[in-house]
């Protein structure tokens, strides 16, 4: 089990502070573009073998240009290959931030997940008759869904 903890706070101005931050970015690569999810299925995509190819095919072609169609502009393609490699290094970096902030927000909201649960049940203990009926109802309620809805999606996950 992971010890790990997480301490620290976000404040609005933060928060802010940091979207405008990305909003900065997002402006610097105007040029980004958006696929549906069927766009991506379908399309061609590049990996380091097919990218070892797209090399050589290209140089292939700028040295043989008079055998090559004619609507077939090399230099362009060039482009989207340079343009293809530039991003790498930003993408890694990006999705290694992303799997940070993933990892965080779990660990925080599994920390105030279990101080919830430990809050409820001792105010279902302790808490009878002194004032806390109708809020622990209130918790009894949205807790067994929770827990109905857990159970249901390990069910589901188990059968799979």
């Amino acid at each position: 089990m992971n010890n790990q903890t997480v301490t620290a706070t976000l404040s609005a101005q933060e928060v802010s502070e940091i979207l405008d931050q990305f909003k900065e970015i997002r402006e610097q690569l105007t040029f980004l573009i958006g696929l549906t999810p069927q766009e991506r299925r379908q399309m061609t995509k590049m990996g380091l073998k097919s990218q070892t190819f797209t090399t050589r095919a290209l140089d292939m072609a700028a040295q043989h240009i008079d055998m090559m169609p004619r609507h077939l502009d090399v230099e362009e393609a060039r482009r989207d290959l340079a343009l293809f490699e530039a991003l790498n290094p930003i993408l890694q970096a990006v999705n290694h931030f992303k799997e940070l902030l993933e990892d965080t927000q779990m660990l925080a909201g599994s920390e105030a997940y279990a101080a919830a649960r430990l809050a409820y049940n001792s105010a279902k203990v302790t808490g009878k008759n002194r004032g806390l009926d109708d809020v622990i109802e209130d918790l009894v309620v949205h807790f067994s869904a929770g827990q109905r809805k857990r159970r249901g999606h390990l069910a589901l996950r188990a059968s799979v």
